[in-house]
C-alpha cells in the first residue's frame, strides 16, 4: 500500500512538472497568474526591506556548497549506522538519495534550455546570461537535499514527536527557500513551483526505497526477496 502510494505522488509529480514545463514554454494562462504573484512579491519586498537579509540567507541554501553536503552528511550517517547495525539492504535508501540529487541537474539543466525562460518580470532572455530560469535549480536543490536528509535520517529518531518535528522542519524550510527565491527576484513562482513538482517525485523514490528496505530488513532470515511490497518465498514442493 505504502509503495502504491508513493507511486501516485512520484507519477503525479513528474505529471505536473510536464503540464507546467509546457505551459511556460507555450504561455499558457498560467504564465498570467505568474506576474500578478511575481507582482505582490515585489510589492511586499518593497514594504518590508527587513525581510531582504533573511530572504537571502534562505535562498543560499539552494546553492551546491550548501546543499549537497547537508545531504552527503545524511547519506553517511545513515550508511554507518545501517551497515553496522547489520541491517539488510541497508546500501538503498542512501544510493537512492544520491541518484536522486545526481538527477537534478541533468533534468533541470536540459529543461531549462529547451524553455530557455527570461528572468522574472522580463519578456525577453538575455543574449549572453542564464540559458534560462524554469525551473528553479536551487529550489530542486535543495528541496532534494533537505528531503532526502529528512528520510534518511527520521528512522534514526527513536521518538515519534521528534521525528514529526523533523519531518515539518523540513518541509517549512524546503517552501522558505522557494519563497526566498520569489522574494529576491530571483525566479518566477511557476520556476520555483515546478522544482518542488519534481522534487516531490525524486523524493517520493528515495522514501520507496526506505520502504523496500524497512520490508527487507523486517523479514525473517531466508524468507525470500521483497517484490511489489510483500515478502516472495518459493513455493513448497
Amino acid at each position: 500500500m505504502r509503495l502504491r502510494a508513493l507511486a501516485a505522488v512520484f507519477s503525479s509529480g513528474v505529471a505536473l512538472f510536464v503540464w507546467l514545463t509546457v505551459q511556460v514554454s507555450g504561455g499558457g494562462w498560467p504564465v498570467a497568474r505568474d506576474w500578478a504573484v511575481l507582482g505582490w512579491f515585489q510589492r511586499a519586498a518593497v514594504a518590508h526591506p527587513a525581510l531582504t537579509g533573511p530572504a537571502q540567507v534562505l535562498s543560499d541554501v539552494g546553492n551546491v556548497q550548501v546543499a549537497v553536503p547537508l545531504l552527503l552528511a545524511a547519506v553517511v550517517l545513515a550508511g554507518v549506522r545501517g551497515r553496522a547495525g547489520g541491517t539488510r539492504l541497508w546500501w538503498l535508501p542512501p544510493l537512492a538519495a544520491v541518484l536522486a540529487m545526481a538527477a537534478v541537474p541533468v533534468v533541470v539543466g536540459a529543461v531549462k534550455s529547451a524553455v530557455a525562460r527570461p528572468a522574472p518580470g522580463k519578456r525577453h532572455l538575455a543574449p549572453h546570461g542564464y540559458a534560462g530560469f524554469f525551473p528553479s535549480g536551487h529550489t530542486a536543490t535543495s528541496s532534494v537535499a533537505i528531503g532526502g536528509a529528512a528520510l534518511l535520517v527520521l528512522p534514526l529518531v527513536a521518538r515519534p514527536v521528534l521525528r514529526r518535528c523533523l519531518a515539518a522542519a523540513a518541509l517549512l524550510l524546503a517552501a522558505a527557500v522557494g519563497a526566498g527565491l520569489v522574494w529576491h527576484g530571483y525566479h518566477w513562482p511557476l520556476d520555483v513551483l515546478a522544482s518542488w513538482c519534481l522534487a516531490a517525485a525524486l523524493l517520493s523514490a528515495v522514501a520507496a526505497a526506505r520502504v523496500v528496505a524497512g520490508l527487507a530488513a523486517a523479514e525473517p532470515a531466508g524468507a525470500g526477496s521483497v517484490v511489489g511490497g510483500e515478502p516472495e518465498v518459493d513455493p513448497p514442493a
